[in-house]
């Protein structure tokens, strides 16, 4: 770049800046002068692509209209203006919240949801003492809670949903005595839930689902006085009893403690008067089934994947508003009680589903005539071998689910309104008119199925606008996991007769917009919570977010400075073009030192974090040999340390090396969605500087290779072996049936399940998995995925590997071979010897016993033999001789209970000794992390884990 280029950009550069100086001087300063500097460091820790906060630079935050900006309509006793509300939702963000947050001390509402800041919550939060909402939803935050967030006398809701939250629920929270919404959902808090929280009097949903908590269930919880939604799935409260006090509470209309891994009875739940959805699947309750009646408004009862036994209970019946009633996968005996739909009337959008899957019923008691809207699924019961009960004994096909497009009835002529206006329905006559899009979700609704119930949730949104029942219209909504319900809203202004305006006027539009993003809509118990996903604004509308601010400077005074700036420009412009020829050459070098990427990758998933080169580096000592814990085909696996403190395991794919780079795509967006306490949790990835590196949490136990192959001095007993093949097994029935789309994990081995510090088997490794199939345009479900054969040699589906047709039956081998492995020590191929045919020829031989591994000690003859035959069915070579997953967790279960008192307390003590010395080192928190796949693909076969493991 020659000099007289540099020195006119020189010389531009100052002049902008005295321009932007000039507007910044425009507006006398109204907001109190620190509450400006705190929004300044804000926005300078934030990362802002899209130039959204750029008019920050100018004006007066209050005066000027800064985006995301609202403030006090009057000044405060001294004299200034504060910041009422910051408002930065769905903003493309990035960077860090920035402490100086604590500094706006008048603020009611902060609300980054949905966007992608990392870093840690700023204890400072906890001086706002006039915080109402509390909106950090749907970013990539990570560390703890800070207990300075207990101390918010104010706070009514509390949204940390969707983030990567650790650390235990401090009990500090049980100071926020107007707290009324707990959603801290979809994260990885720990620890027991603190009894403490029973003190809470205001508190009516408590969402903690899809975390890492543990301990008991709190029977102290059931003393908050107005809980209505109590909801804890994919938890892991082991050995715990649901606390019989729980059907005392006497608010509660919401009861979903899906897989917990909770024991015991069912509590009768027949005394709360208003109960609308009880969900305790996927556990290991046992007994029979209360006979007491529930409640009238009861719509779900979810009591599947358990272990009860007894007879259905004729009290399913006359419940008026009932949806689904799902019992499939327990013990359940006797008679199907026909009454259960019997004498019920439906209407053309009420369905009712009885999933009674996989139980031991004899027969249906009474007729068996079905309605039309009612679904009846006994596939897996003795009483399909009756041929007159056959047509109840197909594939079960009763859930709903995905986008469902409603009718829109309308007689106006197609095609006539300019895009976007649409027609505003069901007005009287055609009109055009401009909507307001809605981005809104149920995040925990008291119901199966929307469909009937439509209407009366247009009524409740409306009123709560205080709008027309007429102005708003609904078209789709799509059910998701959860379950929760995602729709879009569309709400037109009004007709009055033919001269009325295409348009909201901008106070209604900022009226509207108020309403959702200040939570001022009124609770509706049966809806429960809703979360706003955005708040769009089309064509005319945009006009109502306020531009960059203008200054008021007058041009005869603008252009006497401008001839000052000229003349002061001229002197200095040859020290600006020396530091930006700097500048260039810097740059310039640092672009020849990058190594780049054979193929660019950009990966921008939500939840995940993206961590740049520096970070990692500085986690890892710069990639020392020292925090090197594995290795093998896809690269090396480090451990590492986060600036806060959190330990992780860093996977680094070769220098240069295109392989693996489908798979990292893969792992990160999978993991991106899945969450549970059996798989490997992914906390973000880097892409940078040639790199291709996944960061997951840190697993301290190694791998289950690395117990079962003799290389760790303390052996695992059957009861910790059971408890692994149980967890594994459970992680997987959540890919094949729980995930979103479902998942067929493709590379399940040993060396892929994973240890964390209480022993609790973590699946990991998605880098070859592929999504399940999905019905095709006539909702026929393929009964396979036809793909390229890739895996590990020796866990291989023999029908995959020779047909490539892929199915949830293949994990199912697999897996099965790594129970063997359990049982026997051995590896999967070893000297020619294949594991399932050596296993296979000792049972028929009748000396199973000999292969057994020795080093577990003794061991219940009867529960290894059990285990031993479903290992075995497993690994059938033909796909049909194989149980399911489900199958396999629940035969799994049972034999967990037939395992002697000793042997429980054997794997306890194990587990707590695990938990004395996390703390210090250990024959297994020594252990190195092989972290790796091999493939088979074509002749691409490459080798296996190489580990590197120094003993203690």
């Amino acid at each position: 770049m020659s000099g007289s280029k540099i020195s006119l950009i020189g010389i531009s550069l100052i002049l902008w800046v005295c321009w932007s100086l000039l507007f910044t001087g425009a507006d006398s300063q109204v907001t109190h002068p620190d509450e400006v500097k705190a929004l300044r460091a804000i926005k300078k820790s934030l990362v802002d692509p899209n130039g959204n906060l750029s008019n920050w630079r100018r004006g007066d935050p209050c005066r000027s209209n800064w985006t995301g900006i609202l403030c006090y309509n009057e000044t405060n006793s001294d004299g200034y203006l504060h910041v009422r509300e910051l408002q930065l939702m769905d903003m493309n963000l990035s960077g860090k919240l920035s402490s100086e947050l604590g500094r706006l001390s008048y603020m009611k509402i902060l609300d980054v949801m949905w966007n992608a800041i990392t870093g840690t919550i700023p204890n400072e939060i906890g001086n706002i003492k006039t915080l109402e909402l509390l909106l950090l939803n749907g970013n990539q935050l990570t560390g703890s809670l800070p207990e300075e967030l207990g101390y918010l006398p104010n706070l009514n809701r509390i949204q940390i949903d969707q983030n990567h939250i650790s650390g235990p629920l401090p009990v500090s929270f049980a100071n926020l005595k107007k707290t009324e919404h707990f959603h801290m959902n979809n994260n990885s808090i720990s620890g027991q839930i603190p009894p403490e929280l029973s003190k809470l009097p205001k508190l009516l949903h408590l969402l903690l689902d899809n975390n890492n908590l543990s301990g008991y269930l709190p029977p102290e919880l059931a003393q908050i006085p107005n809980l209505h939604i109590l909801q804890l799935d994919n938890n892991n409260f082991e050995g715990s009893q649901i606390p019989g006090s729980y059907g005392n509470m006497s608010r509660l209309l919401k009861l979903s403690l899906r897989n917990c891994s909770l024991q015991g009875p069912l509590p009768n739940l027949g005394n709360i008067p208003n109960l609308t959805y009880i969900d305790l699947s996927f556990n290991q309750l046992s007994g029979p089934i209360p006979s007491e009646k529930l409640s009238d408004n009861i719509t779900t009862i979810d009591l599947s994947y358990n272990n009860l036994n007894g007879t259905i209970p004729s009290n399913f019946s006359g419940l008026p508003h009932l949806q689904k009633v799902s019992l499939a996968n327990n013990s359940l005996s006797g008679s199907v009680p026909s009454i259960i739909w019997q004498n019920r009337t439906f209407n053309a959008t009420e369905t009712l589903i009885l999933d009674l899957r996989s139980n031991k019923l004899l027969n249906i008691s009474g007729t068996l005539v079905v309605p039309q809207n009612v679904t009846v699924s006994l596939q897996g019961n003795p009483l399909c071998s009756n041929s007159a009960l056959v047509d109840f004994c197909g594939p079960y096909n009763g859930d709903a689910d995905g986008t469902l497009q409603l009718a829109n009835n309308t007689d106006c002529p197609p095609l006539a309104c300019p895009p976007p206006y649409e027609y505003a329905l069901p007005f009287p006559t055609c009109f055009c008119a401009l909507p307001l899009l809605v981005g809104y979700r149920l995040k925990s609704p008291g119901f199966h199925d929307f469909r009937p119930y439509m209407h009366r949730f247009e009524w409740y949104i409306t009123s709560g606008l205080k709008l027309n029942q007429s102005q708003l219209r609904l078209n789709t909504f799509a059910l998701e996991a959860g379950p929760r319900v995602r729709m879009y809203l569309r709400i037109f202004p009004i007709f009055v007769d033919n001269s009325s305006s295409h348009l909201f006027n901008k106070s209604e539009v900022l009226r509207l917009r108020s309403m959702f993003t200040g939570w001022l809509i009124p609770d509706n118990d049966f809806f429960g919570p809703y979360e706003l996903l955005n708040f769009t604004l089309l064509a005319d509308y945009r006009e109502f977010i306020p531009p960059p601010s203008s200054s008021s400077i007058s041009k005869g005074a603008l252009a006497g400075i401008i001839l000052g700036v000229i003349a002061g420009a001229v002197t200095i412009s040859a020290f600006v073009s020396l530091v930006i020829l700097r500048l260039h050459m810097k740059k310039h070098h640092r672009a020849g030192s990058k190594r780049n990427l054979l193929s660019k990758i950009s990966v921008k998933i939500d939840g995940v974090k993206e961590f740049n080169f520096e970070e990692l580096t500085v986690a890892t000592k710069n990639f020392n040999n020292s925090s090197l814990v594995g290795q093998g085909g896809y690269g090396k696996v480090y451990k590492g340390t986060l600036t806060g403190g959190t330990v992780v395991a860093i996977k680094r794919a070769l220098e240069g090396s295109l392989q693996g780079q489908k798979e990292f795509l893969t792992e990160i967006e999978l993991l991106s969605r899945l969450h549970h306490r059996n798989l490997v949790s992914l906390l973000g990835y880097c892409g940078e500087e040639g790199e291709q590196m996944l960061v997951y949490e840190f697993m301290p136990n190694g791998t289950l290779r690395d117990h079962i192959s003799g290389k760790c001095k303390e052996p695992l007993s059957f009861a910790m072996r059971l408890r692994v093949a149980l967890g594994s097994a459970k992680g997987i029935l959540y890919l094949h049936t729980e995930a979103d789309p479902p998942i067929f994990h493709r590379d399940i081995k040993a060396s892929n399940i994973l240890l964390d510090s209480k022993f609790i088997a973590k699946v990991a490794d998605f880098g070859l998995s592929r999504l399940a199939p999905v019905p095709d345009l006539e909702g026929t479900l393929p009964a396979h995925v036809s793909t390229v054969v890739k895996g590990t040699p020796g866990y291989l589906d023999p029908e995959y590997f020779l047909t490539h047709k892929l199915t949830d039956k293949s994990d199912v081998y697999s897996l099965g071979v790594v129970f063997l492995e359990l049982l026997t020590g051995m590896q999967p191929i070893s000297h020619g010897k294949n594991i399932v045919r050596e296993v296979n020829l000792a049972h028929r031989s009748g000396m199973i016993f000999s292969v057994i591994d020795d080093r577990m000690g003794s061991y219940p003859s009867e529960c290894v033999e059990k285990f031993i035959n479903l290992a075995l069915k497993c690994c059938q070579e033909e796909t049909e001789a194989r149980p399911s997953m489900a199958e396999v967790v629940r035969e799994l279960e049972n034999i967990r209970l037939m395992m002697p008192e000793s042997d429980s307390i054997i794997r306890d003590s194990l587990v707590t000794d695990s938990e004395k010395d996390s703390s210090t080192p250990s024959s297994t928190s020594a252990m190195k992390y092989p972290y790796v796949s091999a493939d088979v693909s074509g002749s691409d076969l490459v080798s296996g884990v190489v580990p590197s493991i120094h003993p203690r």
